[in-house]
């Protein structure tokens, strides 16, 4: 009689030991548990992190008491720490080079600089894991934007590459990320995590390894198609260490790596990392209504800049719900937003609306159709200060009358554009009796002496 019940016993701890295997890294197909978060809202976490398609080596097989006794089963509790959490989904391989060990030189000994880094990471890092975790990939991905922007999702390249993940626009668009008069989801969290994920895969996809992968993601996928069809046809290796590339891409994935073995192991690098616990940052709340960035701050009571961090992609100061239906709030703020709201006797919420440019014309004279001073609405608009003219058909963003009940209406929300051109310099007048200028050949002039002593040019500055 006793044999059932330890048959039973067996039968829960297979199942349990089939859910994952030592190191965090699943064996089977991808098990999901809803942990309760603050507030009761269940969250997704997939205890796979195996990369794409990889499958079990082996049979699995039921274990006996005395192999659960031994203490080899990983129990399914997830880790408290989202920093562990990281290293348990460490799937690629790693580089161990020259070049990675004079990064983790260069981190190690900036310790602040780790710190401002990785504090601001808090507010993003948890829904990057659970994203990557659910598409059953590397969570060592998750420390990317530390090369990409220092996890600043307001930063923009020299080459127009924007947000933590450093989008260029043309990019963005192929992954769907809207770029108008209003917002920007290049710097967007949910979308731009979005799109950066479906490129990573796109990539994995095309050349099968993560190094290359990554290369391509900083590099560009034809370039790097380019270099191993190269060696491939000089009878050259073609994996990452072997193909010739340019140095910003021969440090890419040597910086993640440094990153990566500075997360996986701190203290050997004389490095500390902030705590981060394993649960959500922020929510999302819908807008239903037009309102000024500032003002949902304040319902929100949440510091402006605080607000902006979690909602970079409003590049303006109002935010339009028909083009940007939901904002991110910290977790326990979404529910004092919505009471604040819900009880709010300001008065609008908006006092921004949009404007046609009916013609193409001047700054000045746009500002005196809408009632705003030149300066005003050359500044809300990013207008420069001289040299262009609004072309017709632009959507500008204008002070908005008191007695304008409506929103603006999605088309304008969701594609409005500002277009400008230079403003053309006026023609200047004939002069009578002026004699046209001699054709052909002209005189000679006599060159100039040079002096004996000529000055070397100076080596360029490395930046």
């Amino acid at each position: 009689m006793k044999l059932l019940p330890l048959l039973c016993l067996s039968v829960a701890l297979w199942l349990t030991g089939c859910a994952s295997a030592p190191g965090g890294t699943a064996t089977e197909p991808s098990m999901r548990v809803d942990l309760i978060a603050p507030g009761g809202t269940g969250i997704k976490a997939a205890q796979s992190r195996a990369q794409p398609g990889l499958q079990a080596s082996a049979d699995l097989l039921p274990i006996s008491a005395e192999h659960a006794a031994s203490g080899a089963v990983v129990p399914l509790a997830p880790p408290a720490d989202l920093w562990e959490r990281i290293r348990r989904g460490y799937a690629m391989p790693d580089l161990d080079n020259q070049l990675v060990h004079d990064r983790e030189r260069w981190y190690s000994s900036r310790n602040d600089y780790i710190l401002r880094m990785t504090e601001r990471s808090r507010k993003y890092l948890f829904h990057i894991v659970e994203e990557l975790e659910l598409r059953n990939m590397p969570t060592e991905l998750a420390l990317l934007p530390f090369v990409e922007s220092a996890f600043n999702p307001q930063a923009v390249s020299s080459a127009k590459a924007a947000g933590m993940w450093q989008f260029m626009p043309a990019t963005g668009k192929t992954f769907e990320l809207k770029q108008n008069a209003f917002r920007d989801d290049r710097r967007d969290v949910l979308a731009s995590t979005r799109a950066a994920l479906d490129y990573l895969q796109k990539l994995y996809g095309m050349f099968g390894d993560w190094q290359l992968a990554l290369a391509a993601y900083n590099w560009g996928e034809g370039s790097v198609a380019r270099a191993i069809a190269k060696n491939q046809r000089a009878g050259l290796g073609t994996n990452y260490s072997e193909l010739s590339m340019p140095m910003e891409t021969r440090f890419y994935v040597p910086k993640l790596q440094a990153i990566k073995n500075i997360v996986g192991n701190p203290q050997s690098f004389n490095s500390s990392l902030p705590q981060i616990g394993n649960h959500p940052y922020f929510q999302t709340v819908d807008i239903k209504r037009d309102i000024d960035v500032a003002l949902a701050a304040k319902l929100a009571e949440v510091p402006l800049e605080d607000f902006k961090a979690l909602n970079p992609s409003a590049n303006r100061p109002v935010i339009l719900a028909a083009g940007t239906p939901q904002i991110l709030l910290p977790w326990d703020n979404a529910a004092i937003f919505q009471r604040n709201l819900e009880s709010y006797s300001g008065g609008r919420l908006a006092s921004w609306t949009v404007w046609l440019a009916p013609t193409t014309m001047r700054p000045a004279d746009a500002a005196k159709r809408v009632g705003m001073t030149e300066q005003a609405l050359r500044g809300v608009n990013n207008i420069p200060p001289r040299g262009v003219v609004i072309k017709a058909g632009s959507s500008l963003l204008v002070a908005r009358a008191s007695h304008l009940e409506t929103d603006v209406a999605m088309h304008l929300a969701d594609n409005g554009q500002l277009s400008l051109a230079a403003l053309a310099a006026p023609k200047r007048p004939a002069t009578k009796g002026r004699k046209p200028a001699a054709q052909g050949k002209t005189k000679a002039r006599a060159p100039v002496a040079q002096s004996k002593a000529v000055a070397k040019p100076k080596p360029p500055v490395k930046r």
